[in-house]
């Protein structure tokens, strides 16, 4: 099961061989575009090709690039019974314009405030019965601070987890840091552990890293930690 934010990738290719007239900007006469599942969802897509069956949960928007989201879920033979859509907020889409094979420009259409109360606990609901349907043997918490994952819904799947004794695997960002406790694995970037910690820790001092999550870990009672070094 993984749990988190999911967006859709757009990408624009084109050719540049003028300046605009209007302003000083290059013109990209666009040859392709493409849709890509995002976020959460290309955790989703890593596992499932690592022979995996992935549950997706998360909550999309009730507009057209939800749609084109679920069409893509299903194009990769993924269940879609975990993703709730909102009439609330609008599907998270970045586009990036490339200009003779160089990004020029990307574009986010999103809102990363806490999703409505009512449609969180549609969430943890639909997420519990999955949860009781399903012999789920791994969820992963995939967070990239866009309101879907909060304090209460870690705490309920958490809990849930635990009396399935499921492990529980953390990707983590600054809104949820601290509240992500008794999780079997947690990996932050050390961009994400400076910012949940609050700490400047320098990227060559291993011991001081170390030192620094294992307290966490110790504080939150996480039983394994993996730090990666770089963004």
């Amino acid at each position: 099961m993984v749990i988190g934010d999911v967006m859709l990738d757009a990408y624009l290719w084109g050719k540049v061989d003028r300046i605009s007239p209007e302003a000083p900007v290059p013109i990209v006469s666009v040859f392709n575009k493409e849709n890509r599942m995002g976020g959460a969802a290309n955790v989703a897509i890593n596992v499932s090709s690592l022979g995996a069956e992935p549950v997706l949960c998360s909550i999309i928007g009730n507009d057209t690039n939800g749609r084109e989201f679920i069409e893509l879920l299903q194009q990769r033979g993924m269940t879609s019974e975990g993703i709730l859509q909102s009439s609330e907020r609008p599907t998270t889409v970045k586009t990036r314009v490339i200009g003779n094979n160089y990004q020029m420009l990307r574009v986010d259409e999103e809102r990363t405030e806490d999703i409505p109360a009512q449609e969180r606990r549609q969430l943890i609901e639909r997420i519990k019965g999955i949860l009781s349907r399903k012999k789920i043997d791994v969820i992963i918490f995939e967070d990239y601070d866009k309101g879907v994952i909060n304090r209460s819904l870690i705490e309920q799947v958490v809990r849930a987890a635990r009396q399935k004794k499921i492990p529980v695997a953390v990707d983590p960002k600054k809104r949820n840091f601290n509240y992500y406790k008794q999780v079997t694995l947690f990996k932050p970037n050390l961009k994400e552990l400076r910012d949940g910690l609050k700490l400047d820790l320098e990227k060559g001092n291993i011991g001081e890293i170390s030192a620094a999550i294992s307290r966490h870990c110790r504080d939150h009672q996480i039983d394994c930690a993996l730090v990666t070094l770089s963004d």
